[in-house]
């Protein structure tokens, strides 16, 4: 996946109670409903590896 702001890669992000898509790039981070719609098969596979995905 790609940043809406710089275009660099999105990576999963874990922390604590929380995962983010943060940019490679510029550090944006994004809260996974924000880009749900642009979600890639790549990205889909490493976020299948949580049991629960909690949204704040």
């Amino acid at each position: 996946m790609k940043c809406r702001k710089c275009s660099e890669k999105l990576e999963v992000h874990r922390s604590c109670w929380r995962i983010r898509l943060r940019c490679t790039g510029c550090g944006h981070e994004y809260q996974i409903h924000e880009v749900a719609s642009d979600l890639d098969a790549e990205t889909e596979a490493i976020l299948e590896k949580y049991t629960v995905l909690i949204y704040d």
